[in-house]
């Protein structure tokens, strides 16, 4: 089969999910569906390298705490598990020497309905190599919010992987007005938090540093799995709240994601960023082949 592969998860009123593969370029959801008229649903996107899902586990514990949060039906893991894997094996060959991203999205379903929606995309990438090679440019954006907003406002959804878009698409376009690629998201009370779609990972004084998900970002699981071989290599690793000062003073930084893995920051706000290609090269090489 040819790329890309739809498989939608049909929810009944009782909960029970029928997995069907579609036509994907034909209307499978309904305009009335509130993922559509008011970003109310979640998503996960999972890197699928040579045939294998990358961080499966995780992603699918994602996907349940984010539905968790948003009052969603919880997810049965069972059979979105059997639906990503699905979906990669009906790629077939494609999946061959490929780099593709498996798309999990879950939905409240139709106003006023009492259904959920899902479906499982299946798709090609793309390239990353300029990203992972020549790095990328990046600038700081203040989110608007405290570092605290996870705690003192939960109902603000902080930490929950949500089709509500629009805010980090924004600052993307605001970004490439100021002639960078990507955005790192900075509290009001001056602390690093993540990127619209990445984690921040920073040297600093020889440990591999990430803000820990109670300030309220999303637990990365590309970081995850730099911070595990960061480890097994000898090195040190810390989750901790750290500011933008250090940030620009940091050794070396990268973003991290499903797709593109991790990509280095080479300037910051403008400012030269320090950078070992050797360095980088060897780290996705090796979450490559994880």
């Amino acid at each position: 089969m040819t790329l890309p592969v739809l498989l939608m998860l049909l929810h009944d009123a009782s909960g029970v999910v029928s997995v069907d593969e579609q036509d994907p370029s034909a209307p499978q959801v309904s305009v009335l569906d509130l993922g559509v008229t008011r970003g109310d649903g979640i998503f996960e996107s999972i890197g699928v390298i040579d045939g294998r899902a990358q961080a499966l586990e995780p992603h699918l514990a994602r996907l349940a705490k984010s539905a968790a949060m948003l009052d969603l039906p919880a997810p049965d893991l069972d059979v979105w598990r059997a639906a990503i894997l699905r979906s990669i094996e009906l790629a077939g060959s494609a999946t061959v020497g490929s780099e593709l991203l498996v798309k999990v999205i879950l939905t409240r379903g139709i106003e006023d309905g009492d259904s959920a929606t899902g479906w499982v995309y299946c798709f090609d990438a793309g390239h990353y190599d300029r990203e992972r090679e020549a790095g990328i440019a990046v600038v700081t954006l203040d989110r608007g919010y405290r570092s605290d907003v996870a705690e003192t406002s939960p109902w603000l959804l902080q930490g929950a992987k949500t089709l509500s878009y629009a805010i980090n698409k924004a600052a993307l376009r605001e970004a490439a007005r100021r002639g960078a690629d990507d955005v790192i998201f900075v509290s009001t009370d001056g602390f690093v938090l993540e990127g619209p779609n990445s984690t921040v990972i920073a040297l600093i004084d020889g440990a591999y540093v990430t803000t820990p998900p109670s300030l309220g970002v999303l637990e990365g699981t590309t970081q995850g799995a730099f911070f595990a071989d960061a480890q097994a290599r000898g090195a040190s690793v810390e989750y901790r709240a750290f500011t933008v000062d250090e940030l620009r003073g940091a050794d070396a930084l990268w973003l991290a994601s499903s797709g593109r893995q991790i990509a280095p920051v080479v300037t910051l706000d403008g400012q030269p960023v320090s950078a070992d290609p050797a360095f980088t090269a060897g780290a996705v090489e090796r979450l490559l082949a994880r």
